[in-house]
């Protein structure tokens, strides 16, 4: 959707910076801003600073800042379209939905609705499984045998579903409402007309959205029940294909300790926090999807995710390992650490230790090692036949990478394994020739003439535009502050940027075809389409232009940055902090 800018500078101006901030940050007044310890990195002294004069926040230890829009979306992980709704939210604003119909806006706001109204339902029944644990030996000591302490407990939530088959027919007082049911909490049985409860007798595990509203359960079995671990249904507000345990409550951890662990069950992650890692996160009984790894890296640039060493534990590896591919830049860590057979990660660390066990976590398996690992097993490379095995093996994995340096290292690994040039063997997969080194001339030669080619689009952000239009795929290599920067444009760029923001979101990459008709309405519509048609179809968009294209903007950015500072420095001294952060930055060797 597109949110005009005129509303989106209506809400800052009404919203303000030092309340929101302050409601994740404690931060105390130091003359005229506010200071506290940086939620985005570890730190013992305060460099983050809220000004409340210019509703702005910024860390001098680790450079981020921005406006209360980009706090929710660098904190929460939400993406801009949802930061934009959350906030207005808050301040008791409608996000203005001009280019929908009618009848679109009606549905979208009882979608709305429904989702409040769910949630609302999920967290009544979550304080009651609260309420029932406390009066609960026999779960209370299930608990404490895990190792697990009333702190963690009441950090995650945990509850307890008693024997009852309609115990929640004690805390809601129409039972037999509808939302109990789509919610999943209660379980309709038409041939009997009966209803009952669907978790009994057993630990509740929340599972919480990255705003830290109950979306549904997971519950734990006392004794010998089967099935040992049972999770809500989907529903309209949970999908077990995109939700993460833990994700919420280990939100802070993640930016500390720098990267998050990915295991396989509630009491991984539970057990885990006791233990002294509060980075971890769980899928919800499923396979590890591309969803849940573009979530993790709205979070963390480092991901690391534990198996078991067997052969069911090798398996679930290659599914995360196909759902990390497509997100595996240059800039970010994808590991796979294996325990042994007889351990998980809670048995580990009390056998061997905390430290052993970091250890573990840093001599995990690279992405690149196991990818290589996955492509050659049961190939006999001595053979020619095994070698060709092993390249048809690793084509596909290949090619979901995205473009960038890890990408070319693999093909050459690949390639001295196949016995092949590595040139030969990206032609091969990719049925078109491989780039190579542009010819320059040697010393005393003269260049060729220079053909006439395609007039390069004045703005960059037009470029950008037609790349990202083009080659939907991209916006997923692209980092949160990459998302933040591109969205945050001078219209039409901006709007179009937050549009396809959202539609990324809700759908995935789609192609040119599915986009064009996704725009119909949308108030940039015209302009999109005439710059796209723009672009000569012999034309590659290339990833690396766009990277070149978000360096260069974020240069000129700076240059401004630098010019208004400078002339604000000498009466303002967060100003001046920042003007000399900003020099020091710039110097050799500072990143």
């Amino acid at each position: 959707m597109s949110i005009p800018q005129s509303f989106i500078q209506e809400l800052l101006a009404r919203a303000d910076v030092v309340d929101i901030v302050g409601r994740y940050v404690q931060l105390r007044k130091g003359g005229a801003n506010y200071l506290g310890l940086c939620p985005f990195h570890g730190e013992k002294t305060p460099s983050f600073t809220v000004s409340p004069a210019k509703q702005f926040y910024h860390c001098f230890g680790c450079g981020k800042n921005g406006n209360a829009i980009g706090f929710l979306m660098d904190y929460a992980g939400m993406n801009f379209v949802e930061a934009v709704k959350d906030l207005a939210g808050q301040y008791g604003m409608q996000v203005p939905e001009d280019d929908r119909s009618p009848a679109d806006r009606a549905r979208a706001a009882e979608e709305r609705q429904k989702h409040v109204t769910l949630t609302d339902v999920l967290e009544k029944a979550g304080a009651a499984y609260r309420k029932h644990l406390r009066g609960s030996p026999r779960a209370i000591e299930y608990l404490k045998g895990r190792g697990v302490s009333g702190e963690i407990a009441k950090t995650y939530g945990l509850g307890y579903a008693p024997e009852g088959w309609r115990s929640l027919a004690s805390v809601f007082a129409e039972y037999d409402d509808p939302m109990l049911v789509e919610g999943g909490l209660v379980i309709v049985n038409e041939e009997e007309d009966k209803r009952y409860d669907r978790f009994r007798d057993r630990v509740m595990f929340p599972i919480r959205n990255v705003k830290g509203e109950c979306i549904g359960f997971g519950g734990r079995v006392l004794g010998e029940g089967t099935p040992k671990y049972l999770n809500s249904p989907e529903t309209p507000v949970f999908s077990k294909g995109r939700e993460l345990y833990g994700l919420w409550e280990a939100r802070n951890a993640l930016r500390e300790q720098g990267y998050v662990l990915v295991t396989e069950g509630y009491m991984d992650v539970v057990a885990l926090a006791q233990l002294g890692f509060p980075n971890a996160v769980a899928t919800l009984g499923t396979a590890c999807t591309t969803d849940h790894v573009q979530k993790l890296f709205r979070f963390t640039d480092s991901v690391v995710f534990s198996f078991d060493g067997d052969a069911a534990g090798r398996r679930a590896a290659r599914k995360a390992l196909e759902g990390a591919l497509p997100y595996a830049t240059d800039v970010r860590t994808v590991k796979f650490l294996f325990l042994p057979p007889e351990h998980d990660p809670d048995s580990y660390i009390r056998e061997f230790g905390h430290e052993a066990f970091q250890r573990y976590v840093s001599d995990a398996t690279p992405l690149s090692r196991f990818l290589v690992e996955v492509a050659r097993e049961g190939c006999d490379l001595a053979t020619v036949e095994g070698r060709a095995h092993m390249a048809a093996n690793a084509k596909p994995m290949w090619l979901q990478l995205p473009e960038g340096a890890l990408r070319r290292q693999l093909l050459a690994e690949l390639a001295g394994l196949a016995q092949l040039d590595a040139h030969e063997l990206g032609e091969l997969w990719t049925g078109k020739p491989a780039r190579r080194a542009p010819w320059r001339p040697a010393r005393g030669e003269s260049a060729p003439a220079r053909t006439r080619g395609r007039t390069l689009p004045v703005s960059r952000s037009t470029r950008a535009l037609q790349i990202l239009l083009s080659q939907p795929q991209a916006w997923e290599r692209l980092s949160h502050d990459d998302h933040h920067l591109l969205c945050e444009m001078p219209a039409p760029h901006g709007a179009l940027f937050a549009w396809l923001d959202s539609q990324h979101h809700d759908h995935g990459p789609q192609p040119w075809s599915a986009l064009r008709e996704a725009l119909r309405g949308h108030e940039h519509e015209s302009f999109a389409v005439a710059e796209l048609a723009k672009l000569p179809p012999e034309i590659e968009s290339d990833p690396a232009e766009l990277e070149d294209i978000l360096a260069k903007e974020r240069q000129a950015r700076r240059h401004e940055e630098m010019k208004r500072l400078a002339a604000a420095a000498a009466g303002d001294p967060v100003a001046f902090a920042r003007y000399k952060a900003l020099l020091e930055a710039q110097k050799p060797g500072r990143g």
